[in-house]
């Protein structure tokens, strides 16, 4: 008999506390110069991205993590409904993607090392590829060692990195309206909402998309939230506004100040930081600013580094990966999947010194993390739909999408067909980056996604015929 008041601890997280962590673990400050490259027509974007896709994630997520809210997650979800090996498939991509995400916010935080020395540096790929391989292999080490931050600093080195950063830029970005100060760009009914028949447009939704992916990442909490069938959904869409709104606000004010032509995907919030804080004699606030931007940005990378390869490890227990990647250190830290990353991330950050445009290189890593996110996301919302009809009865304290079966199918549909329709438009080269030829470009993007996704595939058919 289950002890209920062992059980009543158990369930210890208040709807407050579960959207800081989502808010936390989605709210990035990497997006926000991307986003601004959309100018004004970034509210248009996120409400867009947020019908088709995250309002489906959000409702498929807290379905299945309510149902199903075993440790695992994801993984467990796929399993259950295609198999093991179609489950190995989609945690190797959910691993994947971060792998590609890593390059992408360390070249965020060199380019804030480099203003707070020196803006210059921030185009000098030595400088930038040597902080971004020093800052990874100092992670990976201190988390071989078994270097544990706990929650509170995590959630403080976000705070302070992240939400701080974008509620200053919001308020900045208020400010400089109020006393009327030039925009950046002009406020027309043609700027809010772009021609959607131009390709380069739809470019910079998988952009948006990709700002508002993790919110499935809260599933491993399920277990420990208050009265989960009522809590968690709410804690989703709550989440869901604030993230939203965060990042459209932060974008926007970026936008507002910061010229089209010369915004640097990489460094634009930087260069807004420093045009409001000098125009409005702040200059003393931009250096804090940057300290905490870099403190907080590497914060959150760090907590990140050793979570994505706990999955990885099961997995390699389970024998769909060689018997090298099962190996763990006496703190338990899984070493030979943390070392193996590091190399991984240290070659795909090399494509900076091949790539003659830093914001080119950092773009497709952008955009490949996109797409191959995106291919797991197919199989979570085509899971959830299998899950479904797999289901013979109901748990009491799990949430269930309102209606019969198929409002579930139409709610995942929806999700399926917008993955679908940005892995389409991700191919298209957005109009501010350098691009030279169309081919290349496309022909990277697919290179990459078949070098990465084929893996799990054969990892899968060497163990099949290892057990014959």
């Amino acid at each position: 008999m289950i002890n209920p008041q062992s059980s009543s601890k158990k369930r210890v997280l208040s709807v407050f506390s579960l959207v800081m962590i989502n808010v936390v673990a989605i709210d990035s400050l990497r997006n926000l110069p991307a986003n601004a490259a959309n100018g004004l027509s970034i509210p248009f974007y996120y409400l867009v991205a947020c019908i088709i896709f995250m309002i489906p994630c959000a409702l498929v997520t807290a379905e299945l993590a309510t149902h199903y809210p075993k440790t695992g997650g994801s993984y467990v979800w796929v399993r259950k409904a295609f198999g093991p090996r179609w489950g190995f498939t989609a945690i190797w991509l959910q691993w994947v993607y971060n792998v590609f995400w890593y390059p992408t916010i360390l070249a965020f935080i060199a380019a804030n090392v480099a203003y707070l020395i020196n803006p210059s540096l921030a185009q000098n790929k030595v400088f930038m590829v040597s902080i971004v391989l020093s800052l990874f292999t100092l992670s990976t080490i201190a988390n071989c060692y078994g270097m544990k931050i706990s929650g509170w600093i995590s959630d403080i080195s976000a705070i302070l990195g992240c939400i701080l950063p974008m509620i200053l830029i919001t308020v900045l970005g208020i400010v400089w309206i109020a006393i009327g100060k030039p925009l950046a760009i002009s406020p027309t009914i043609d700027n809010f909402i772009p021609n959607i028949a131009q390709q380069h447009n739809l470019a910079f939704l998988v952009v948006v998309f990709f700002s508002l992916f993790g919110l499935e990442m809260s599933a491993v909490h399920a277990e420990e939230v208050k009265h989960p069938k009522k809590n968690y959904p709410k804690a989703l869409l709550y989440s869901c506004i604030i993230i939203a709104l965060t990042l459209t606000l932060s974008s926007t004010a970026i936008a507002i100040v910061v010229p089209h032509a010369s915004l640097d995907i990489v460094s634009g919030l930087d260069q807004a930081l420093s045009i409001f804080l000098k125009t409005l004699h702040l200059g003393w606030l931009f250096p804090i600013a940057l300290l905490c931007i870099i403190i907080g940005g590497f914060g959150n990378m760090s907590a990140w580094v050793i979570g994505p390869t706990k999955g990885l490890v099961v997995a390699a227990e389970e024998g769909h990966m060689p018997e090298l990647f099962k190996y763990r250190n006496q703190k338990g830290a899984p070493v030979a999947i943390l070392i193996f990353q590091a190399i991984i991330v240290g070659l795909i950050s090399c494509l900076f010194f091949f790539i003659k445009s830093f914001n080119t290189s950092y773009w497709i890593l952008s955009d490949l993390t996109a797409q191959l996110a995106l291919l797991f996301y197919l199989f979570l919302f085509s899971s959830a739909i299998c899950l479904r009809f797999k289901r013979k009865k109901e748990t009491p304290e799990a949430f269930t999408i309102p209606g019969k079966n198929y409002i579930m199918v139409i709610c995942a549909g929806i999700g399926i067909l917008s993955c679908l329709f940005a892995i389409a438009i991700s191919f298209i080269p957005p109009d501010n980056i350098q691009i030279k030829s169309t081919l290349v470009y496309e022909s990277i993007l697919i290179g990459g996604i078949l070098l990465f996704s084929l893996p799990p595939m054969l990892f899968c058919q060497f163990h099949k015929k290892t057990k014959k």
